[in-house]
């Protein structure tokens, strides 16, 4: 992927999480579905923001940004902050 089918991902992902919020607002779903599905599209936005940080590394170390690789969501949701 490039950086703009990785942004248009991330923008993807958002409007998922809105709708989902809609959703248990309007009562159409549980709190617990509403949260499991929220970690699920919490995880995937991590791992397309680790993977934009990644490629802008490689640009700015001098690499080809395209080695970048998706890593594995237990992997970017342990990074500390």
């Amino acid at each position: 992927m490039d950086d703009k089918q990785i942004r248009d991902r991330i923008t993807d992902m958002v409007e998922q999480e809105r709708a989902l919020r809609d959703r248990l607002a309007q009562g159409a779903l549980t709190t617990d579905e509403e949260h499991g599905r929220l970690a699920e599209v919490e995880a995937e936005l991590d791992r397309c923001w680790d993977l934009l940080r990644q490629r802008q590394a490689l640009r700015d170390a001098g690499a080809d940004p395209e080695t970048a690789a998706v890593r594995p969501a237990r992997q970017v949701e342990g990074y500390q902050q």
